[in-house]
């Protein structure tokens, strides 16, 4: 008997398989419901087509026998099903209890946990300390900032790929000192499109655990309440923020006050019109107006997204010319506070570069009227042999 198929999740991570000797599509779980990595064969990647929650065990069977040009396709057909599910990808009961245990088990914890040490840094505190320590050996001497320093952007690119612009990033950041609550707009990989995700929990790390900015939250979600959305789980899972919360411990000490929020994307080609994003850029600049020095802004972004990881059909590399006068155009729009071309460019055709760091930056100079970039450090990082990613490091300033 026919039935209709669960929908393939709309959240997985799917890219070309690295490995040559199992080519095909590699699906993971970007929120680590499940451990379970497929590696789908090219001829079967069409297939994935059925599981739109519409077609049926039909439809998948019919297809079978024209491309298999046998009526033998049963055992096929249920091994795909079956490898689906069992590893939670389909929007069925095993994915949805997967996903709600997840998400008891880390409601239930007092702290967020560190979801990258041991694996994108040491979880030891005294090998974490001397790995931050020979990155920021050599720290180039920065002239003074041209205005009165509000921030800094850095990278959320491994730390291996882009330890130059982190470390030129920090190294400005230093002179802000630890008093300040700092404040991460960081890019948001997995949570709801257009809107702020936060958390109330500390960061522990192998450092230790830090001052959650409570209070700042609260003046924060009492100007903007529907924009502001609590995303735990994203933040458990989200490297753009744990990675700059270390940078923040390693330089001011691990109880440094921080407010991390992630930045939702934003696909309007005017933010400002949606009612709820223009009552959070009026709550960031109403606490930067209020706060003034009190505050330092982290912004995590990277840049471009180039090759066929990030759905491109050519390959790309990080000597590819078209990628840097892309970016370094767009790097000018922010150096002269002009964030309207910004974001004109960026809207252009869907932006193809697929910067991910648009959100954040858009946001952050809404929130702060005459906030000017300056360029310290852009470099590219081969992600794979056929996709690249940009970045840079740079620090704001305003008057």
């Amino acid at each position: 008997m026919s039935e209709v198929l669960a929908p393939l999740r709309r959240n997985l991570d799917a890219m070309p398989s690295p490995d040559p000797e199992h080519p095909g599509l590699l699906l993971r779980d970007s929120f680590g419901y499940s451990e379970r990595v497929l590696v789908i064969p090219p001829q079967l990647v069409p297939a994935l087509q059925f599981f739109d929650g519409a077609s049926s065990t039909n439809d998948l069977r019919e297809w079978l026998v024209r491309v298999t040009n046998s009526f033998d396709v049963g055992d096929q057909l249920q091994q795909l099903v079956a490898a689906l599910s069992e590893s939670g990808f389909l929007e069925n009961e095993t994915y949805f209890e997967l996903r709600d245990n997840a998400h008891k088990q880390f409601a239930e914890m007092p702290v967020r946990p560190p979801a990258f040490a041991g694996a994108a840094y040491p979880e030891c505190p005294e090998d974490c300390r001397r790995y931050f320590d020979q990155f920021l050996e050599d720290a180039p001497t920065l002239a003074p900032s041209p205005g009165r320093l509000v921030g800094i952007a850095a990278p959320h690119v491994s730390y291996e790929g882009g330890w130059e612009c982190y470390r030129d990033a920090f190294t400005a950041l230093r002179e802000m000192g630890p008093e300040r609550t700092y404040i991460v707009l960081a890019t948001s990989h997995y949570g709801e499109p257009e809107k702020f995700g936060i958390t109330r929990k500390p960061f522990l790390t192998p450092y230790g655990q830090t001052t959650p900015a409570l209070d700042l939250l609260d003046e924060i979600q009492a100007l903007a309440p529907d924009a502001l959305i609590a995303e735990d789980f994203c933040h458990v899972m989200e490297h753009s923020a744990e990675f700059h919360v270390l940078w923040l411990q390693h330089l001011f000490g691990p109880e440094v006050k921080v407010l991390p929020i992630l930045v939702g994307s934003c696909f309007a080609d005017s933010p400002d019109a949606n009612p709820h994003l223009a009552a959070m850029l009026h709550a960031l600049r109403t606490i930067a107006e209020k706060h003034g020095d009190q505050l330092g802004w982290v912004l995590s972004i990277d840049m471009a997204h180039m090759g066929p990881r990030y759905g491109d059909e050519r390959s790309y590399d990080e000597g590819d010319a078209g990628i840097e006068r892309n970016d370094q155009r767009r790097i000018e729009t922010l150096t002269q506070g002009d964030i309207d071309a910004f974001w004109t460019d960026v809207r252009k055709d869907d932006d193809p570069w697929k910067w991910c760091g648009s959100a954040p930056l858009y946001t952050f100079y809404r929130a702060l009227p005459g906030v000017r970039a300056e360029l310290l450090r852009y470099s590219h990082w081969d992600i794979d042999e056929a996709s690249v990613v940009s970045f840079a490091g740079m620090r704001f300033h305003q008057g």
